[in-house]
């Protein structure tokens, strides 16, 4: 994951701490020295990237550095995920935008073998994009019917009165 500034200047980065299954034939592990969390205008942001989201040591690691829009890219589109990410606001206490893109066999290169795909317009990824709420409230998404922007108008303060009721890394 890379951060960028509203100017377009490069904050910083994130390297997948932990590959998983045939991720592992490819590429090595990160480390964490690149678990950042910015301060921007919107928020302190941060990324953990795809089943990074179940390690809770992880997890806590950001919520520690105060996360409040918390990003969870993902290749992921089973409806389980949703489940996932819908925790996560909630143990953490902060907004969770997911991303997960929405594929058709078309938009591949023509080699490409897309699994269970033939047709060019057959769906290979699903999408199911969501913003989730710290309350645990869907925002925006989940979205499985195309290419989608989606857009939600938060409220920081939302954070704060929920760290009142559970503040995973902090008191009350």
């Amino acid at each position: 994951v890379l951060f960028f500034s509203p100017v377009g200047e490069l904050l910083g980065k994130h390297r997948k701490v932990m590959p998983r299954a045939s991720e592992r034939l490819s590429w090595g592990f990160g480390e964490g020295a690149t678990l950042p969390v910015f301060e921007t205008p919107l928020g302190k942001l941060g990324a953990v990237i795809c089943w990074e989201n179940y390690m809770p040591l992880l997890r806590a690691t950001m919520y520690q550095k105060g996360i409040e829009l918390y990003c969870a890219p993902t290749a992921d589109t089973r409806d389980r995920w949703l489940a996932t990410i819908r925790h996560i606001a909630l143990e953490g206490r902060c907004f969770v935008l997911s991303c997960c893109q929405f594929q058709r066999k078309r938009d591949l290169p023509v080699d490409y073998p897309a699994y269970e795909s033939e047709a060019p317009g057959d769906v290979v990824t699903r999408g199911g994009s969501a913003i989730v709420a710290p309350s645990g409230h869907l925002l925006a998404g989940p979205d499985y019917q195309g290419e989608r922007i989606l857009t939600a108008e938060i409220d920081l303060g939302e954070i704060v009165r929920g760290k009142y009721d559970f503040d995973v890394s902090g008191h009350y």
